[in-house]
This record gives C-alpha cells, sequence and structure tokens, in this order.
C-alpha cells in the first residue's frame, strides 16, 4: 500500500527562475502501479542533507501523454523544493509512491464545460485536469482563471499559451498579476470580484459542470464562499490546497489520557498505547511503523485509515466529506484517539 518504487529522472526541465518541472522514466513493470487520473499527485521520498523527507507533488501531465511530470515551486527555506530547484538532475533516482489523490477529473466521452481558479503553483494539478477535458470530447471547454506575481513566475505559461492556440474556441486564461500590469491581464489577487466577473460577465452563457479550485487555504474560501453566494451547489465545488493555516490543536489539551491502539498497514497488524495528546500518525511513525503519510499536514490524502473499532477525532479536516467520516474515515495526521482502545486500518480505504 506505501510501498515506493525507485525511479530515474529523464528530464529536468526549468519552468521559471524558481521552479522545475520533474519528468520520471517509468520501467515497462511499473506501468500499472504509476497509471493516474488527472489531477492525482505522487509522494517523493529522499534523502537531503541527511535529513529524510517526504513530499506531494501534483502531476502535471495529462494521462494520455505517456509522461509522469511533476512540478515543484522552490520554497524559501524549503528542504526539497530548494533541492530539486538546485540539485537534482537527469539520471538521479528518487524514492516514489503510487500516484493518489481525490482532486481528479475522469474522461467519460461527455461534453463538460469546466472552471479552474490556480494561484502559483495551483496550476500543476490544473495543467492536467485541463488538457484531459480538452481531449475528452471535442465539444467540452475549459476557462481558467491564474493568479501570480509576475508572468515570469507563472509556471507552465508557455504550455497554457499552447493550449489556448491548440483550443482557440474552447480554452479560455484570464491572467491576473499582483506585482505587474500587463495588456488584457487584471492586477491584483483573485478576489470575489474575480469570481463575478468570470462567471456573471464574461462567461455569463456557460453552464458549468464544476469548478476546480488549487492554491493557498484564503483564495479557495473566498472562490468557494462566493461561487456557493451565486447559486453553485456545493458537489460542483473541488479543491486543493498545497498550504493550509496553522490550527490551534485545543482538542489535545482537553485529552489526558492512554490508548490501547491496533494498527493494520500492508496486511500487517501492530499493537502499541499512545498518549492522547499525541497525534495518531505521529505516535504510529515513533514506532517504525510503515503507515502511508506525506504532508503531516492535513492537505494531502495519503495517511486516511478507517476506525474499526473506538472513536477518533480530528483537529481539522478539509479533504473527507460528511459521509465518508461517518462511515469511520479519518485522517491519521490530524486525528486524536478519544476512547480507551482504537482500531484503525490503513488497508481498507
Amino acid at each position: 500500500m506505501s510501498d515506493f518504487h525507485a525511479l530515474t529522472i529523464s528530464a529536468v526541465d526549468k519552468l521559471t527562475p524558481n521552479s522545475v518541472a520533474l519528468t520520471f522514466g517509468i520501467p515497462k513493470e511499473l506501468a500499472a502501479t504509476f497509471s493516474f487520473t488527472a489531477g492525482q499527485y505522487i509522494t517523493v521520498k529522499h534523502t537531503v542533507n541527511g535529513e529524510k523527507v517526504r513530499r506531494a507533488y501534483s502531476i502535471s501531465s495529462a494521462p494520455s501523454s505517456g509522461k509522469l511530470t511533476v512540478g515543484i515551486k522552490k520554497v524559501p527555506g524549503g528542504t526539497f523544493s530548494v533541492y530539486a530547484n538546485e540539485s537534482i538532475k537527469a539520471g538521479d533516482v528518487l524514492e516514489v509512491m503510487q500516484p493518489e489523490g481525490r482532486f481528479i477529473f475522469e474522461k467519460d466521452g461527455a461534453s463538460k464545460t469546466i472552471a479552474a481558479f490556480a494561484a502559483g503553483s495551483g496550476i500543476t494539478p490544473i495543467m492536467s485536469i485541463a488538457e484531459t477535458v480538452l481531449e475528452n470530447n471535442e465539444q467540452s471547454k475549459f476557462v481558467l482563471v491564474f493568479g501570480n506575481q509576475t508572468p515570469e513566475e507563472a509556471m507552465y505559461r508557455e504550455a497554457i499559451v499552447a493550449l489556448q492556440n491548440k483550443y482557440t474556441n474552447r480554452f479560455f486564461a484570464q491572467w491576473l498579476y499582483s506585482r505587474s500590469s500587463e495588456p488584457d491581464c487584471l492586477f491584483g489577487r483573485i478576489e470575489t470580484s474575480t469570481v463575478n466577473l468570470i462567471t456573471k460577465n464574461k462567461f455569463k452563457d456557460f453552464n458549468f459542470d464544476a469548478f476546480y479550485l488549487c492554491g493557498p487555504e484564503q483564495m479557495i474560501n473566498t472562490v468557494s464562499d462566493t461561487l456557493k453566494a451565486n447559486g453553485v451547489q456545493e458537489n460542483k465545488i473541488l479543491f486543493e490546497l498545497f498550504t493550509s493555516s496553522e490550527t490551534d490543536d485545543s482538542l489535545a489539551e482537553s485529552l489526558d489520557g492512554k490508548t490501547a491502539v491496533e494498527v493494520v498497514v500492508d496486511e500487517e497488524t501492530f499493537s502499541l498505547t499512545i498518549d492522547q495528546k499525541t497525534l495518531v500518525l505521529d505516535a504510529v511513525l515513533k514506532e517504525d511503523i510503515d503507515a502511508p503519510y506525506s504532508c503531516q499536514g492535513g492537505v494531502c490524502s495519503s495517511c486516511i485509515a478507517r476506525v474499526t473499532e473506538g472513536k477518533a477525532e480530528m483537529v481539522k479536516n478539509q479533504i473527507l466529506t460528511d459521509a465518508e467520516v461517518a462511515e469511520g474515515l479519518i485522517l491519521t495526521c490530524q486525528a486524536h484517539a478519544t476512547t480507551s482502545t482504537l482500531k484503525i486500518d490503513y488497508d481498507n480505504v
């Protein structure tokens, strides 16, 4: 379930002064393992300067391309993002987990009209989704709203222009820059007025089937709230965070006990006793149990497990639906055990 595979980097392409695209070579025997749906991500594991790190990166290539490519933006002070931008070269080998994620578009052959709002590196999964939507049906349309500080910092800018040229009457891009005034572009960030301009003015005649949002939490909340205020059904709004605000873990302060935990992962069962103040995933990893995880911040879905006995409460949840929570799924990186016994299953999700 959480197996990593050694993949060789076949190409490193500079996207902007502060971002790169890494393309992995996939051996024939791993082709099925690394097949993916548009919008999914991979988890990369590597040792950088003696520190073992795991990072999740969205796939930017379309499934039809036959490539597995991710975009990585350098984060000031970041460990792996700086390493990827400054040191990685073609021929290097990284440990990579098979694709996963729920922020997806699945081809079904039907005509779709889709809008996406992205900021910064949030464009990465949108690239895969946009191309797949346009391939899905010759009548499909895609509207992209993309915010950056300057044109030079816009990841995949040339690829987006290529989509505009290829699908002149079906792909539409609205650019925004917060630190640069450019012809035919909006100045500022993606805000309520931006959403209204797109949905109520420029593309008011479009009947959108879904909205994909990817970027900082504040942007996602603004766009989502505006769409819902305009009557868009919540199930038509899909989002993926690449960063999340810090959460005050007041739940931990209210807990004061021990829990006997049974963990099932990769068809093995492990038993341990944890302090209820400790997050479940942290306690599991401390015991060297190879549970799946990536961001440890509640913004990916790698660490989902099913509670089969007892109860666990999440500090925050921005991924699982109410129905999924009701059936026992938890983000273990955000969950505290709240009963004397707890059984979780990483395999049964």
